[in-house]
């Protein structure tokens, strides 16, 4: 009985201790919508995924926080009230940053990304 309570408090710091060691890198990203027109069917795409909704009012944010896997470009792409579709590529990620990312979406299909990113490691 002492034998098998000894391994499962060795086996709950063996985990927490590997658990301790272990750094998540993550970026916060904030999209605002400066069209001046609700948004449909956005999608932020970065290395390995994606996230998005599939309505954005006027002035309004959405936040979403992940992790990036490889390296490559941010890219935006969302639907307007006319039913034009609009894309923007900006700033490269790469695998371990961490920091945060703003996405403004302005008139006419334009976009400006801003960052405050750290490298990792």
């Amino acid at each position: 009985m002492k034998k098998l309570r000894f391994a499962r408090i060795s086996l709950a710091a063996l985990v927490t201790l590997s658990l301790a060691a272990c750094k998540s890198y993550w970026i916060q990203a904030d999209v605002i919508n400066n069209t001046g027109q609700t948004i449909h069917e956005l999608e932020v795409d970065y290395p390995t995924a994606s996230f998005g909704t599939n309505l954005l009012a006027p002035g309004a944010s959405m936040h979403y926080r992940f992790q990036v896997r490889g390296s490559g470009p941010v890219k935006v792409e969302y639907t307007s009230t006319d039913g034009k579709t609009s894309h923007a590529t900006g700033l490269a990620l790469n695998e371990h940053q961490q920091g945060q990312i703003t996405i403004q979406l302005l008139p006419a299909g334009k976009a400006q990304f801003q960052q405050n990113l750290q490298p990792g490691r």
